[in-house]
Order: C-alpha cells, then structure tokens, then sequence
C-alpha cells in the first residue's frame, strides 16, 4: 500500500490524468470511492425512520455541492494500481451552504479551500469527460465504507440533477449507474469480531492491520484505505460477493443492476457484438452512453462494450 500513489487531479492535469485513469480502468475495475463535502446541513437522529432519514440526505445533497472525490481502483484479487483525488472547484465557501463546523475541521485535515477554488475542476467538465469513460467499461464494481452519501453525492454528480424524491426512486436511479455496489460497513455486520458492523473505517482498518497513506479525511487516502480494507477484508473473511452486492448501510431497498432499455437511433451504426473487458472497435457517430449522458454528435472511433449501446 506504501507505494500506492495518491494522484492529485486539477484543472490543468485532469485530461492526462483521466486518459491514466480509463487505461488502468480496462484491468483494475474496482471502484473504491470516498467523497469530501461541506457537512450536515441537517443532522439526522440515529433512531430516525429510513423516511426520515433519505428526506435529511436528499436536502443536504441538493443544497451542497461536492468538493473532492477520490477514486483508487483495484483488482478482483485485491491488486491496488493507483488513487486519483479529483478537486472541484465550483464550491465557494464564502456563499455556498455549508456546516462552518465541517469546513473547519476539513481544513484541519489539510484541504487548501483556496487552492481548490483557484486550481480545481469545473464538475460540468468532469462530469462530461467521466461519463465517457464509463460508457466504455463493463463489469464495474463500485466500494464505499458508510457509502450511501458517497454514493448519492456521485450520482448528483453523474445524472447533473437532484436527488430522487423517495428512497425507492433513489435505488433504481442509483441501479442505472452502478453495476455491483459494496459497502464494507454492512458487510461488516455479518463478520466474526467487527463489532456488528457498528465502527468506523479507521477502527476496522486497525482491527484488520492496514495501515493509512495519507491524511484522513482527504477523497483520495480515505478511498485508498477502503480499496484496502476491502481487499483485506475479502481474504480474511472469505466474503461472496454476491451475498453483499447492492446493498448500503443505513436503507433497506436494494440497488439491484439493470440496463435500461435504449432505441438506437437511426444516425447509429449496428452494435458489434463483443466480450468485455476486452471490447472490440467500431465506428459509430457519438459516443456509446447511457440515455442521460449528452455527448456532442460527431463521428469517432469508440471502445463498445456491452455495458451501454451506442446511443446519445
């Protein structure tokens, strides 16, 4: 883990470092994700109905907006490749709601605030440029630890929209984006000697000897740590995946995979068929994506995959 590299992505660096990101993409297919964001606007009492409880999130989601995102991918044998912390400069802290509290205390952690806001990316690029990364990867398996803010902050990010109105509509969103989802806090729940799952990713980490790169509370190390941790976590306890997928510490509905049915339109080309991770190419006007993804039209060559058909 040591020598893990915690890659620090800005405006200037960000098309070199997601060109990085998409090759490695094609054989790490983990997704270990972990996002930083300007606190509880609304704090939710632990008792709380799950109504209740998706209400207060909805509200401090749609009205904050997110300030980094840090990504390490890794392998299905637990093989770390590289994190990326991703800095996004459209928070302002002194207009933007925030919990001054939370601002505080990530500043303690080491986020340079001013930096971001000089340095930082614009997420309407990002969320461009991600996205058609995404649609040319199948088989992707995304990793939080407590994940369902992560997980709703990334979704904001990727549909450029508010949260859905229920928790149900939230998990059939959530199931057009993410293929397989993990949260290590729940599956923690169900290990000999993790205390049913009730502590925190640092406790657990200690517990299972890996050791942090990185400050705490920074996208990129806490990601690095739960790529980690997961990975340690499958060995020791020899997890099935299929037993854990889709399902988020703290809410009952399931996030379970489904394509979305798409009609091609008629300035596509036929799909090719193909095997990932190893799509074949093909010529196509627009990138493959998903319904929600809006790419300019323009003829280009393109990875398809069987993930999403070529569609705008």
């Amino acid at each position: 883990m040591n020598s893990v590299k915690i890659r620090q992505v800005w405006g200037c660096n960000l098309d070199q470092e997601l060109l990085l990101f998409d090759q490695t993409l094609r054989r790490h297919n983990l997704l270990s994700v972990d996002t930083e964001f300007p606190g509880f606007l609304r704090n939710t009492p632990r008792d709380a109905p799950e109504t209740l409880r998706y209400s207060d999130l909805k509200f401090n989601i749609d009205n904050t907006k997110l300030i980094q995102l840090g990504i390490t991918l890794s392998d299905d044998y637990g093989n770390i490749s590289s994190t990326w912390e991703f800095n996004f400069c459209d928070f302002d802290i002194d207009n933007d709601a925030c919990n001054e509290t939370s601002i505080d205390f990530l500043k303690k952690s080491g986020l340079d605030f001013e930096r971001i806001r000089k340095d930082g990316i614009f997420m309407s690029v990002f969320r461009r440029k991600f996205l058609e990364i995404l649609s040319v990867h199948a088989n992707l398996k995304w990793v939080t630890f407590h994940g369902l803010y992560d997980l709703a902050y990334v979704l904001k990010l990727l549909s450029n929209n508010s949260l859905p109105l229920t928790v149900f509509d939230f998990v059939k969103e959530a199931a057009l984006y993410f293929t397989a989802v993990f949260d290590i806090k729940f599956i923690a729940r169900f290990c000999k000697g993790l205390m049913g799952g009730e502590l925190g990713l640092n406790r657990l980490a200690c517990i299972l000897t890996v050791d942090r790169c990185g400050e705490a509370h920074n996208a990129g190390s806490d990601s690095l740590l739960t790529a980690c941790v997961f990975a340690k976590l499958k060995n020791v306890y020899r997890i099935e995946e299929s037993n854990f997928d889709g399902f988020l510490y703290s809410i009952s509905p399931k996030i379970q995979s489904m394509r979305p049915k798409i009609v091609v339109p008629h300035y596509c080309q036929p799909l090719i068929p193909c095997r990932p991770p190893f799509p074949q190419m093909m010529v196509c006007y627009g990138r493959p994506a998903h319904p929600r993804y809006h790419f300019q039209v323009r003829p280009t060559y393109v990875m398809q995959s069987t993930m999403f058909p070529c569609v705008l």
